[in-house]
Parts: C-alpha cells; sequence; structure tokens
C-alpha cells in the first residue's frame, strides 16, 4: 500500500507565495510520474505540473511561469513552488503518484488533499 500525504496550505494575499510538499510512503520499489492537480469548488480537477523520474516538467500554460514543480527522489517527495499567486488560484491541491511496487505490480496513488486560499 502506498500513501501521499500533502503538505503546506494556507491562507496567502494576492502576489504571495507558497510551497506544497507531498511525501509518498509505503511498498515503493519506483516511482515514476508525479504530479500537482487543482480542484476549486464547482470545477473539474484539473492538471497543474508533472515531473517525470528524469526531472523533466510540464505545466498548466495558467501556471507557467509562477509555479515551479520539483522532487527529491531520495525522499520520495515532490515539491510545488507557487509564486505570484492569483486568487483564482484558490482550489484543493492534490499530489500524484505514479509508480512500481517491490512486488512487480504498480500504482497509481492520490493525496488527500490540502486547500489553498489566495485572498486579500
Amino acid at each position: 500500500q502506498v500513501q501521499l500525504v500533502e503538505s503546506g496550505g494556507g491562507l496567502v494575499q494576492p502576489g504571495g507565495s507558497l510551497r506544497l510538499s507531498c511525501a509518498v510512503s509505503g511498498s515503493i520499489f519506483r516511482l515514476n510520474n508525479m504530479a500537482w492537480y487543482r480542484q476549486a469548488p464547482g470545477k473539474q480537477r484539473e492538471l497543474v505540473a508533472t515531473i517525470t523520474s528524469g526531472g523533466n516538467t510540464n505545466y498548466a500554460d495558467s501556471v507557467k511561469g509562477r509555479f515551479t514543480i520539483a522532487r527529491d527522489n531520495a525522499k520520495n517527495t515532490v515539491y510545488l513552488q507557487m509564486n505570484s499567486l492569483k486568487p483564482e488560484d484558490t482550489a484543493a491541491y492534490y499530489c500524484n503518484a505514479l509508480g512500481s511496487t517491490p512486488f512487480g505490480g504498480t500504482f497509481g496513488s492520490w493525496g488527500q488533499g490540502t486547500q489553498v486560499t489566495v485572498s486579500s
């Protein structure tokens, strides 16, 4: 079983910054792609950023130039540095990880979510 635990959300003023973390633990042989998604009230969950095991990244157009995804493979942790935050960034942010187990299986797991609220 694989668990993802997010942290770092909170209330921030427009223009401010937050750093989200997501630690992955459990029966992990290899972590492949990791990603951050977000879901605002009344809207569908959307992809924010992805990072491969080799460090290649992709971003939603709405966050390019403001958000940075990074990972620490030694700690099985992925981060999302969010700068120049806007009210429209307000959402619950979810971590997602794809990988394989020591027993030959694969997983695609989600964290419980962390709330980010951007408001003055």
